[in-house]
């Protein structure tokens, strides 16, 4: 079994609000599902991705209100990469931050790519990647109604980047547990003229690469707004994840067994550095409970929980998601 790519990566923000402006109005995504946290149902859970989130382009958020900011260190997933066309988009997008007063640094090559650095306004760190040469897995479709140009518009997730204290551990899992191959290294920022190592799956490119940076200098990070919870892979279906349930009770590695998120299934484990894997099915997707054209305007609950619709929305602080041409 091969693991496809990447399918999501899940942060914490809070203050849902700014956050749907910003994903929405700045970054051009589409708010693809309004949900709630189906561990902690009193907050918000938002899915951004392109035109009807297709796995591989979708970015979520808990929304914790009373989150303290995140102290940054090892042990992490210290960057989330977007996928843009090519190296002139980049060049749009220095403009559009520039534009916008959003911090962001110069364009640079990360591991053979033009880069381009930058930070929500609650410091979740972001890299935009060019897809100027990308031979590997394609990546989505943006929505028609973005308020960014299809020809510069994000199409995706790209490389999840982890600072960790062991790389070795954290190498082991990823080549002799979930298959990834290496792919090469670049250097680090870090002191000592440390690298950071490359590893791909399934057909490879920006869209299922993860890169490793070993750091001795930090303290371990401790989570918050600003930063990352989760980061998940593709499966191809419920009958393979099912079977890596199997591989992971077999090698003896803690992990939650089979769980249904209603737009796909998962399971969840942490490699040993601490940081929380998830294996996530490609469907059944997104629109399986909304029309196309309204997606992320309505709160969307899983069957499980619509009985409690009344009191959920009781508690949540009201989201006005519908898009406004004039926006």
């Amino acid at each position: 079994m091969i693991l496809k790519g990447l399918h999501h990566v899940s942060s914490i923000t809070a203050d849902a609000e700014k956050n749907y402006h910003f994903y929405t109005k700045v970054l051009g995504l589409r708010l693809v599902k309004k949900s709630v946290n189906q561990d902690d149902i009193s907050v918000y859970h938002l899915y951004y991705g392109d035109e009807i989130g297709n796995p591989g382009t979708v970015m979520t958020f808990f929304e914790i209100p009373m989150a303290g900011r995140n102290h940054e260190g090892v042990n992490s997933i210290s960057a989330v990469s977007f996928r843009v066309p090519d190296d002139e988009a980049l060049h749009y997008w220095k403009e559009r931050f520039e534009r916008l007063n959003v911090q962001h640094e110069g364009i640079k090559e990360r591991a053979g790519r033009l880069t381009l650095a930058f930070r929500d306004g609650e410091g979740h760190r972001m890299i935009l990647v060019s897809d100027e040469n990308n031979r590997g897995i394609q990546g989505g479709r943006p929505w028609e109604r973005s308020v960014v140009p299809r020809q510069y518009a994000i199409r995706g997730l790209g490389p999840a980047k982890l600072t960790v204290a062991d790389g070795e551990k954290t190498v082991a899992v990823l080549t002799e547990l979930l298959g990834f191959r290496k792919k090469g290294e670049y250097p680090s920022d870090g002191p000592g003229g440390s690298r950071i190592q490359v590893f791909e799956t399934g057909e490879g490119g920006t869209g299922a690469e993860v890169h490793v940076e070993e750091r001795k200098d930090l303290p371990r990070e401790r989570l918050g707004r600003g930063g990352v919870h989760h980061v998940a892979f593709r499966v191809e279906n419920e009958e393979e994840l099912h079977e890596w349930v199997k591989i992971l009770r077999e090698r003896n590695i803690p992990n939650s067994g089979f769980v249904d998120r209603y737009y796909f299934r998962s399971l969840y484990f942490r490699e040993p550095n601490g940081i929380l894997f998830e294996l996530a099915t490609d469907g059944p997707g997104f629109a399986n409970d909304e029309e196309f054209e309204h997606l992320g305007e309505s709160l969307a609950l899983p069957p499980f929980l619509e009985p409690m619709r009344e009191r959920i929305e009781s508690v949540l602080k009201p989201l006005d998601t519908v898009w406004k041409e004039d926006e």
